[in-house]
């Protein structure tokens, strides 16, 4: 099917929307012709319809409660498909979110509804914004990652990484062993040495820092604008031995002091806006020394158009961002950081996320449930499976740039 006969249908079932019809039949005659890669069955009130390409097996079924949220999504796109499955008013078999919205991105239909989404959609946008700015990066990083460290210790490797870990093999490795193999690679590509001082800044619960310290004899320390993190980061600093030699401090990236030898970043460049960008990068060029190394790791953007998406903005990572290659690339380049290496691990990613919602699941029953409710739990597995569908076909990329602060500088045939 064409975009233009998408896009007519799109017209025409959004003022069916609008006049409240309730029935969802709109957009399930969008997603019949716009989905010609697959198909999903709804059922509603005991009734199925299969819609796409009525050649293949549905990918997922579904089970509508209360179709009257159909509507609503072509209004307000993902953010009300986002409310509507916490509320429960419908349900995938086997929980498959990721497969649900795997079809739907693979499909472009988020691009076409996107396109289309009008006043309603713009005024829940700017009112999100509007909420994030005014919060702040600290209050919007509270939101996120201060929920409670029993959440994170629940569906975390023991390292408590909250990054995209790195698979070596054949796609089998548990949590544990993606997240170590990643922390050695990333050890190997900034080449650290016995010595070394090292800066990790957004540096969560210091995983990397604490691996680094354990296998090599450095110094240094790690920020963070998370409390909870701060805290934990330290209790396991010192449970390990590790005090005299690392520590982790809750402040923010831009008050780092003194010189290192090797600065990394993984998993912060998300939470800054286009205009700290800049600020970032020279405080990593200021302290790093001449012949210094560094390595940002991030969730990017791989298309010309950043779109922020609505459920991921209020609910699970306000005032986040994913920076475009081109942005950070341009900032090492006015910096005078020679880059070494781009990577894109995103199907790494895939993996991790994989993992991730594996292990919450199988620990949720053993949460608090007044702290973490049903529609908590819903929203959890919303996140984490749009995550996965879109680390396979979205524009969502994870980056790895590696830099020296010496264009002279040995480059090895081989990337790590």
């Amino acid at each position: 099917m064409t975009t233009e006969a998408v896009n007519e249908t799109i017209k025409g079932t959004t003022s069916e929307a609008a006049r409240g019809t309730k029935t969802g039949k709109a957009l399930l005659n969008l997603l019949d012709l716009g989905i010609t890669d697959g198909s999903i069955e709804f059922v509603i009130d005991g009734v199925s319809r299969r819609v796409g390409n009525a050649s293949k097996m549905p990918e997922v079924v579904v089970r509508v409660s209360d179709p009257a949220f159909l509507d609503e999504v072509l209004v307000t796109g993902n953010l009300a498909l986002g409310e509507a499955y916490m509320r429960g008013d419908f349900s995938i078999d086997n929980d498959d979110v990721a497969g649900f919205v795997g079809v739907l991105l693979r499909n472009h239909l988020d691009e076409q509804l996107v396109k289309r989404l009008g006043l309603v959609m713009t005024m829940k946008m700017a009112a999100i914004r509007l909420a994030n700015k005014i919060r702040g990066r600290f209050g919007n990083i509270h939101l996120h990652f201060d929920i409670g460290n029993d959440l994170y210790e629940a569906f975390l490797d023991s390292s408590l990484a909250y990054t995209c870990g790195y698979e070596i093999a054949d796609g089998k490795s548990d949590i544990e062993q993606l997240q170590a193999q990643k922390f050695a690679r990333i050890c190997k590509k900034l080449r650290i040495e016995d010595g070394n001082r090292i800066a990790d800044l957004g540096c969560g619960f210091g995983g990397l820092l604490i691996y680094a310290a354990e296998h090599f004899a450095i110094t240094g320390k790690g920020l963070t604008i998370s409390k909870k993190q701060a805290e934990k980061a330290n209790e396991r600093i010192a449970q390990k031995g590790l005090a005299d030699r690392i520590h982790v401090e809750y402040a923010s990236y831009e008050t780092l002091t003194g010189t290192y030898d090797r600065i990394v970043s993984v998993g912060m460049m998300e939470h800054l806006t286009d205009a700290e960008y800049p600020v970032c990068v020279a405080t990593i060029k200021r302290s790093l020394t001449p012949q210094g190394r560094g390595l940002i790791h991030y969730i990017g953007y791989n298309g010309p158009k950043n779109h922020s998406d609505p459920f991921t903005q209020k609910y699970i990572f306000p005032g986040a961002q994913w920076p475009k290659l081109s942005q950070l690339a341009h900032e090492l380049e006015r910096n005078a950081l020679g880059i070494l290496d781009v990577e894109n691990m995103v199907r790494h990613y895939t993996l991790t996320l994989q993992r991730w919602l594996e292990k919450f699941r199988d620990a949720y029953p053993r949460l608090d449930q007044k702290r973490y409710d049903l529609p908590f739990k819903r929203m959890w597995e919303y996140y984490l499976g749009c995550s996965i569908a879109s680390s396979l076909y979205s524009e969502v990329a994870l980056y790895q740039i590696l830099f020296t602060n010496d264009y002279a500088a040995p480059i090895p045939y081989q990337r790590v």
